[in-house]
C-alpha cells in the first residue's frame, strides 16, 4: 500500500461500508478496521465500543438477504492483551506464532454456539479466502502454504502434522448450495 494510486482505489472509508451494505454492492472482500476510539484496544477505547461496531455491521448484512445469503463476517482481535495462555502455540517458523485470539465467524452456514479447536492464526482468514476463490498461496514461502491440521489421537488440539494453520472451511455448513 505504498503506492498511492493503490491506497485510493483500495481504502475506503467506513461511511463507504455502510452505503455498501445498505446498497447490497459489496466487494468480494472487505477488511474493516475500527478507529482506534472504538477497537476496543484497552489502551485507548472500550470493548462494548467495538461490540457496537461490529453489531451494526452483522445487523446491516442480516438486514439484507442478499449480502447475508452471501456474506461470511470474521470478528476478531488484534491480540489477546499480553495474558497468559495455556493452550498449546505452534513453533511456525522463526518468529514463532503468538496466544490464541478470539474468533467469531458470523453466517447463515455457522452453526451458532459451535466452538472449533482447529489449530488456526491471522493467516487463516487469507487461507479462507484462498480456498473459497480457489487462489494460489501468495509466495512459496508465505504461512498460507502451510496445511490443515489433522487431530492428534493424542491431543485433539495439537496437530499431527505440524506445523499447520487451518482455512476456516470446518466452521461451515455449505450444504445445499
Amino acid at each position: 500500500m505504498t503506492n498511492p494510486a493503490s491506497r485510493k482505489e483500495h481504502l475506503r472509508d467506513t461511511s463507504d461500508l455502510y452505503a455498501g451494505i445498505a446498497s447490497g454492492d459489496l466487494p468480494a472482500v472487505s477488511y474493516v478496521k475500527p478507529s482506534g476510539l472504538i477497537d476496543g484496544h484497552p489502551a485507548s477505547s472500550k470493548l462494548d465500543l467495538f461490540e457496537g461496531f461490529a453489531k451494526k455491521i452483522i445487523d446491516g448484512v442480516k438486514g439484507n438477504p442478499a449480502l447475508w445469503d452471501n456474506t461470511a463476517i470474521f470478528v476478531t482481535l488484534d491480540e489477546g492483551g499480553g495474558s497468559y495462555d495455556s493452550g498449546y502455540v505452534q513453533q511456525l517458523d522463526f518468529f514463532g506464532d503468538g496466544t490464541r485470539i478470539p474468533m467469531i465467524v458470523v453466517s447463515k452456514y455457522t452453526a451458532g454456539g459451535h466452538i472449533n479447536h482447529s489449530y488456526t492464526d491471522h493467516v487463516s482468514t487469507l487461507k479462507f479466502i484462498e480456498a473459497n476463490w480457489g487462489l494460489p498461496p501468495i509466495t512459496g514461502r508465505s504461512r498460507d502454504n502451510l496445511p490443515n491440521p489433522v487431530a492428534s489421537d493424542a491431543n485433539p488440539y495439537v496437530p499431527a502434522n505440524r506445523p499447520a494453520i487451518g482455512d476456516l472451511k470446518d466452521m461451515f455448513h455449505f450444504s445445499g448450495k
